[in-house]
């Protein structure tokens, strides 16, 4: 599977599934806060305490950094890394690799440690890679196909404009 921007959504019981399941390795983690973020760089969803920065620029440059990572891998002779380590003197993240295209960015300080952490993200980036894999797969509506909210839109748009 490619990991480049396509386009795809979630319905509200995957966004459901996929909150639980990082609520859970929150708890189980003792981590502090789950972000998941696109591989463009758009934030997905964002779990535990808020952060003290903005998550939307944040999202952006974890995306480039796993971008980066993957061009030194290549350089290195591997295809990829599936996972990132940043430590930092009171607070570290671990980033993982989920279903191809999506970061999952797990941020935490002294009151765990990168062992716990990297057990806990194991079991949930199988997780989530299953639910967001159910996402991938599934047929994509829109763009002319059945009666949504934004049927017509597009008609409605041009006839504005002629």
């Amino acid at each position: 599977m490619s990991s480049g921007a396509s386009s795809w959504s979630f319905t509200e019981e995957d966004f459901g599934a996929i909150t639980q399941s990082l609520q859970r390795f929150l708890y189980e983690s003792n981590a502090r806060c789950a972000l998941l973020v696109d591989r463009t760089g758009q934030l997905v969803a964002t779990v535990g305490e808020q952060p003290k920065f903005d998550p939307t620029a944040f999202a952006t440059l974890t995306a480039a950094d796993f971008s980066a990572n993957d061009q030194l891998a290549r350089l290195i002779g591997e295809s990829d890394f599936n996972s990132l380590f940043h430590q930092g003197e009171k607070e570290s993240m671990y980033l993982a690799d989920v279903a191809r295209r999506v970061i999952l960015v797990v941020l935490f300080d002294n009151r765990t440690t990168l062992g716990l952490v990297r057990l806990k993200m194991k079991q949930s980036v199988d997780e989530l890679t299953g639910i967001f894999q159910a996402v991938f797969d599934r047929p994509q509506t829109g763009h002319g196909e059945g009666g949504g909210l934004l049927s017509g839109a597009e008609d409605e748009i041009d006839k504005l404009f002629q």
